[in-house]
């Protein structure tokens, strides 16, 4: 026959052990506090000692719980404030991306209205400009580098002027419409161009490649006279270019050969300016008779006897 479940006390020398335990304590407890209330009665100094000794006796466990709290606290606090951080650091990465974004516009900007300065001031101390035109197209793969101007015959634009921005040359124009014009760029395999260096006056020949570069030749034969950095500008030889445009910087020196980049590129160039073809002044030639003086080119030719 199975016991029965709900057992009494008595039948569990182990319950009846915990049952007696809890009973003494609760007793103990009575009497304890019935003579700390006897005490406080019939001695009050006494008391405040026990009560000061109980302080003391508690105040490291205080400590610790309050050490425990703390730390969990602390804990706490850490998480929210790792979750804050990483809010704010969104936040902040946004304002920096967009005042970035303003940082490049302002730039931008900046870089714009200083070329645009150029332009105006370029055009207002040539006095020989025809117009400013927009640029509104160029090649870049083709074996032919053209560049497309948005001004044509009627606004005065003729084959052969030069074509240049405030950075330098970009051609000459080979063609033209009534409303634009094909500017035959000095990258070009078809284009010459007679310029000097800088640096010491050396007459040279510049030579488009049809691959964005210039080939550089001197006139001279002789050891190779460039040196990577040299600047080239347009020397007025033969007409069409008026000196002093830049035209190419060296960037490659070899022995027999010379290699150089625009100054001027019209992919980056929105406008460009229409020069009147240069026509440089005639010039008296001495007589090549020694002892003669030399005759002056617009003077009339010495009478003939009949």
């Amino acid at each position: 026959m199975a016991p029965p479940s709900n057992r009494r006390p008595g039948f569990s020398r182990r319950a009846q052990y915990g049952l007696f335990l809890g009973y003494v304590v609760a007793l103990g407890g009575v009497l304890f506090a019935a003579m700390l209330l006897v005490v406080a009665i019939i001695d009050p100094t006494g008391f405040n000692a026990l009560k000061g000794a109980a302080l003391d006796a508690t105040s490291p466990i205080s400590a610790g719980g309050r050490s425990v709290v703390r730390f969990f606290s602390d804990i706490g606090g850490s998480v929210s404030n790792y979750f804050d951080a990483a809010s704010q650091n969104g936040e902040l990465k946004k304002k920096l991306a967009e005042n970035e974004k303003k940082l490049l516009q302002a730039k931008a900007t900046d870089f714009e209205n200083a070329r645009l300065r150029r332009m105006l001031k370029l055009q207002e101390t040539s006095a020989d400009t025809i117009i400013a035109a927009r640029i509104v197209g160029s090649s870049f793969d083709s074996a032919h580098r053209f560049a497309i101007l948005s001004a044509g015959s009627g606004s005065g634009v003729r084959p052969g002027q030069p074509v240049r921005s405030a950075e330098g040359l970009i051609g000459r124009v080979l063609e033209t419409g009534r409303f634009a014009s094909r500017i035959l760029m000095v990258t070009d395999g078809a284009s010459n161009v007679p310029v000097r260096m800088l640096r010491d006056g050396t007459p040279a020949i510049a030579t488009g490649r049809g691959d964005g570069y210039i080939d550089l030749k001197t006139l001279e034969v002789g050891k190779n006279p460039f040196r990577r950095g040299d600047i080239l500008v347009t020397s007025g030889t033969g007409g069409i270019y008026p000196p002093g445009i830049p035209v190419a910087v060296v960037i490659s020196v070899q022995r027999d050969s010379t290699l150089a980049r625009p100054t001027a590129d019209p992919a980056r160039i929105d406008f460009a300016l229409v020069q009147a073809i240069y026509q440089p002044a005639a010039t008296a030639q001495p007589d090549e008779t020694p002892g003669q003086s030399a005759t002056p080119i617009d003077s009339p030719p010495p009478a003939t006897a009949p």
